[in-house]
């Protein structure tokens, strides 16, 4: 009865997003303008879409009546009067994003601008459906109860990033690997209905976290490139085009089942070599709590004896990945992420660097290999981008994944 009340409460509390939704072409593309360029005048955002003055203009202006884009600060040239840039509005759209990880989840609330408003985490031995779905139930009561009427009338949706074909991500036996299994037959859309109306987008979390770099990160001067994110398993995406590109059953970018050797000979993926849980599994071994590498604020300086020879090996396997990527698709640049401190990802960025110097380029070209800028968090961010990316910007790879 009680749970009952409160998925009534959510469902009252929100029921979708007031504005028009979503956005025409031309909106999308000068929407999607602002957030990669940051503020402009109108007279620039005219030339950098080939509209007319007065049709950016009018889009401006409606967009500006909406509530999503706001006006900066004169910027005052040479002659005549000063420009004004318009931007996006913090508050003109929200969002709400999950991560469903090996051993806990990340719920959060997001601004139309990416920033993280509220977000709370949990933790569970097995990642059961009841318990990820429970979550983010209760989650949404404690993140949407305090909110202004406003700000809950801004909400677009729920995404949800998580691993491609859950149900076969365990090593259980029993009544738990049934009850794990039961992910496959899981309608994400129909769980969340019992207790939202929003709009519910499902997205790898890999891809997720790769929407996250693309849309926030440090690297926006990169058209195409390949994004590794290393987690408890490795993962990846694909930007082409200036877009992520999700494929045709959205598992584009699978990075971590690219194929590798192992110390005999043997066939292995990358999943099984470049991992966080082979790291975790080393301090099993020498009695150390994996848990530490999972701590907020992240710490691993006191680990540096098993992490060191990690980062080795590691890099050793992402230089052959990245070759391997490039022979398909030549892309500019390899982007390193993960779910571990910033000093050890620059250090596994710099180790990349050296060990494809002595890779076999022949046919190739090298790509630039840059370090990742959202960190651990990127998969639950990305998962928030989703229901914004599917309603108000522009993809310029709609269309190739049919």
């Amino acid at each position: 009865m009680v749970r009952a009340m409160e998925s009534a409460k959510i469902k009252e509390m929100v029921s979708g997003v007031n504005q028009a939704g979503v956005r025409d072409h031309n909106e999308r593309l000068i929407l999607s303008m602002l957030q990669r360029h940051g503020g402009l005048p109108g007279a620039d955002l005219a030339r950098l879409t080939g509209l007319s003055p007065q049709t950016a203009s009018i889009i401006l202006r409606r967009l500006e009546k909406d509530g999503m884009l706001m006006r900066g600060d004169p910027v005052r040239g040479r002659v005549g009067k000063p420009s004004i840039p318009m931007q996006l509005a913090p508050d003109g759209v929200f969002s709400i994003g999950m991560r469903i990880g090996r051993r806990g989840a990340d719920l959060l609330l997001q601004d139309f601008v990416g920033t993280t408003r509220q977000q709370l985490h949990t933790t569970y031995d097995i990642a059961f459906p009841d318990s990820v779905f429970r979550f983010l139930e209760t989650g949404l009561t404690d993140l949407l109860s305090d909110l202004p009427g406003p700000v809950l009338d801004r909400i677009c949706g729920i995404g949800i990033g998580t691993p491609f074909e859950l149900w076969k991500w365990h090593d259980l036996t029993g009544p738990n690997a049934e009850n794990f299994r039961n992910w496959k037959d899981i309608n994400f859309a129909q769980e969340v209905a019992r207790f939202s109306d929003l709009p519910v987008y499902v997205v790898n979390d890999a891809t997720a976290a790769c929407q996250a770099e693309h849309l926030f990160g440090s690297n926006k001067g990169f058209h195409d490139y390949a994004y590794f994110f290393i987690g408890s398993f490795i993962g990846g995406g694909v930007v082409m085009n200036g877009s992520v590109f999700e494929g045709n059953q959205g598992n584009a970018g699978a990075l971590g089942s690219l194929r590798t050797t192992g110390p005999l000979g043997e066939s292995r993926q990358l999943i099984d070599v470049a991992s966080i849980h082979l790291l975790e599994s080393r301090l099993v071994q020498v009695r150390i709590d994996p848990i530490v590498l999972w701590q907020q604020p992240q710490d691993w300086s006191g680990l540096m004896r098993y992490v060191e020879p990690w980062i080795g090996e590691t890099a050793q396997e992402l230089a052959k990945a990245a070759l391997s990527v490039c022979s398909v698709i030549d892309f500019e640049a390899i982007v390193i992420d993960g779910a571990f401190p910033a000093p050890v990802r620059d250090e596994l960025v710099a180790r990349v660097r050296r060990y494809l110097v002595n890779q076999d380029t022949r046919g190739l070209i090298a790509p630039e290999i840059v370090a990742g800028s959202v960190g651990a968090n990127a998969r639950a961010v990305g998962s928030a981008s989703s229901p914004v990316l599917k309603q108000f910007f522009l993809n310029t790879n709609a269309g190739l994944a049919r």
